[in-house]
């Protein structure tokens, strides 16, 4: 079922080129400051200015979840983001756990400045904290960064919908544990399709440097049913997986938690990736994300219809559509 649109004419300030592609911030017309990013037509992040503790990508959500349980209810957290694009998570932690301190890592400075522009961060207030953007490049920013540092170190980070193969890496993975702390957590958007190659290889990367580690997905996706985001999450210590489970369970597209023995066997077989063998993660199969209409035809306005048929073009990825945010060499 396709949402109803209306359109109006594109203003000029709602675009910019910034050398990595066309930047566009498309209005959500159920929320009513809400707007989501496409870059070159695909969808990148949604946003709500009024209500940033609202996440409307599948994926998304499921990395807020696992910023929830990370810690107690509202405690702040030091908070790295290896992504920018319209910092969605960033404003999401933020809002429910005021105090926090954040870095966000994003390749494309004219993007990050459009943004400062048109969908400013909301700063000030009584708890304080404090979110910081740096340009560069995720890998070698995170390499930089002090150790056992940050309570949280998040990998949404695409290119072309492709994950850097500098990003998927054990040496990368040893790379964000180093800048944890002992009680922290590593999180990473993965995208991939049947037969999972690429999946199982993230987890097998990932429990060679993390005692513990996690995979959130929708059923579909987990048996190799369409291409799709899993969420990896790993850690020194064990994270609370019992309301980790009720957090996706209650989602509005169910996803299931895989860990343990399942987890083990899940990734069995499949060798852990290293900077000599790394490879960008697999392309997006053709059709897999429907591009909006470029601006010579004018923005589109979503509205109307059932929220979970909202995007249009969403459903394929569980409303994950274009994943992750650019943060690229």
């Amino acid at each position: 079922m396709a949402a109803m649109t209306r359109r109006r004419q594109t203003s000029r300030e709602d675009r910019v080129d910034t050398g990595h592609g066309c930047a566009e911030l498309l209005r959500d017309a159920d929320r009513r400051a809400a707007w989501m990013l496409l870059i070159d037509g695909i969808p990148q992040s949604h946003v709500d200015l009024d209500d940033p503790g609202y996440l409307e990508f599948e994926y998304v959500r499921r990395l807020g979840h696992i910023i929830d349980v990370t810690a107690p209810e509202g405690q702040p957290l030091h908070v790295l983001h290896l992504g920018a694009g319209a910092l969605t998570l960033v404003r999401y932690v933020a809002a429910t756990r005021p105090g926090s301190r954040q870095l966000a890592v994003e390749v494309d400075e004219a993007l990050w400045r459009f943004i400062k522009l048109r969908l400013p961060l909301r700063t000030g207030g009584r708890a304080g904290g404090r979110t910081r953007v740096q340009i560069g490049d995720a890998r070698a920013v995170l390499d930089r960064v002090p150790a056992g540092s940050f309570d949280v170190v998040i990998a949404d980070v695409f290119a072309g919908g492709r994950t850097p193969a500098h990003l998927t890496s054990v040496e990368f993975a040893t790379a964000a544990r180093r800048a944890l702390r002992d009680s922290g957590v590593f999180a990473a958007n993965v995208a991939d399709g049947a037969p999972l190659a690429h999946a199982h290889a993230q987890v097998a990367t990932a429990r060679v440097v993390f005692p513990h580690a996690y995979l959130i997905a929708d059923a579909a996706v987990l048996r190799g049913r369409r291409f799709g985001n899993l969420v990896l999450a790993a850690s020194p210590g064990e994270l609370p997986t019992d309301a980790l489970t009720r957090r996706a369970a209650s989602d509005p597209m169910p996803g299931r938690v895989v860990h343990g023995q399942d987890l083990a066997r899940f990734a069995s077989g499949a060798k852990p990736v290293t900077d000599a063998t790394a490879r960008p993660s697999p392309a997006p199969p053709p059709g897999a994300f429907a591009s909006l209409p470029g601006p010579d035809r004018g923005e589109h306005v979503v509205s109307g219809g059932a929220r979970s048929a909202r995007w249009w073009f969403l459903r394929s990825f569980g409303v994950a559509a274009r994943p992750g945010t650019r943060a690229w060499p």
